[in-house]
């Protein structure tokens, strides 16, 4: 019998998107098969990194070489599954530690991530990669700015993020240059910095994608058609305030763009394991890149995994995939 793959399912994390995390943990926990692995779901929150045991009790984390002592009996791990949005998990701080600890992991790795979490030196990279991108104003915390000046040179609405999110927390779309003032101090609340965009008026496509094995899987396209202003949070995970449907009803020449698009940007960006990337197509017909999320939500209510359905393929099947193609030290 082929000894089972002890897995670290690294939960939760300490950004905003936490509940969702834990959410999209608990789907894949359960999606995974037992007779090939081991899994052990660990809660990370702050530097009370824990295993909570059937009976209740809950057992830390051995930082110094990434172990667990459960009852006496010590765990190591073979390999990290990671599926925290947001802080330690997508920003690439917890894949530098696993990289000092020599375990794999499952999801791009900490240059990737660093540059993927942080959303203008993601267009800074792409930019001249054939990927069009919005016109954006980036502020940082202290800096001087005019609201009237950059309504003028943007033009209104404006879509105001911040730099280092996710899940859109802090985003808010304005009418006039008026409402920026406080739209910045929201998104501040989230981030250091802040991007003032353009917006691009069109529709919402989320593109998943991933390369492994040498094989380049792209997912159904999907489109997201909120019933708020925007795509928002809780047009995102809250039933009702938001149509996805899966596959999008777009043209074949659409949706070629949109694909070269993202594996474009996946290649770019040195993306590993399965990437969700989103844009919005103009009435023209002309996509424009939004953001790359690194370690999408694998939540019910996700879109990752309905378009994992379309593709008659199991959320347990992919990441038997994602394991095999990532599961090798770095």
């Amino acid at each position: 019998m082929t000894e089972k793959l002890s897995i670290a399912l690294l939960a939760g994390g300490d950004s905003s998107e936490r509940e969702i995390a834990l959410q999209s943990a608990a789907q894949i926990a359960a999606a995974l098969d037992p007779e090939k692995y081991d899994v052990t779901m660990i809660d990370l929150h702050g530097r009370d990194w824990h295993y909570t045991a059937p009976d209740g009790r809950e057992w830390q984390v051995d930082k110094n070489d990434f172990s667990l002592t459960v009852a006496g009996e010590r765990r190591e791990f073979d390999y990290a599954l990671i599926l925290i949005h947001g802080t330690p998990g997508e920003d690439g701080r917890l894949q530098g530690y696993l990289d000092m600890m020599g375990i794999p992991y499952s999801s791009c790795g900490m240059t990737s991530s660093v540059l993927t979490f942080d959303k203008v030196t993601t267009k800074r990279t792409l930019a001249g990669r054939g990927i069009n991108l919005a016109r954006e104003r980036f502020l940082r915390r202290g800096e001087t700015w005019n609201a009237t000046e950059i309504a003028d040179d943007l033009g209104l609405p404006l879509f105001v993020k911040p730099n280092a999110s996710g899940s859109s927390f802090g985003v808010t779309k304005v009418g006039t240059a008026e409402e920026l003032p406080a739209a910045v101090e929201k998104a501040f609340s989230e981030s250091d910095e802040v991007l003032i965009e353009e917006c691009i008026a069109g529709r919402e496509m989320g593109c998943g994608v991933m390369i492994a094995g040498g094989r380049e899987y792209l997912f159904p396209i999907t489109e997201i058609a909120s019933k708020k202003e925007f795509f928002d949070y809780e047009a995102k995970y809250t039933a009702g305030f938001s149509d996805e449907i899966t596959p999008a009803d777009i043209a074949p020449e659409v949706k070629a763009e949109l694909n070269r698009m993202t594996l474009e940007a996946y290649r770019t960006c040195r993306c590993r394991g399965v990437v969700r990337v989103d844009f919005i197509v103009t009435p023209e017909g002309k996509p424009y890149f939004i953001e790359l999320n690194s370690i999408p939500g694998m939540s019910p209510g996700s879109i990752v995994p309905k378009q994992v359905k379309a593709m008659g393929m199991t959320m347990g099947q992919l990441y038997d995939i994602v394991i095999a193609d990532t599961c090798t030290p770095r």
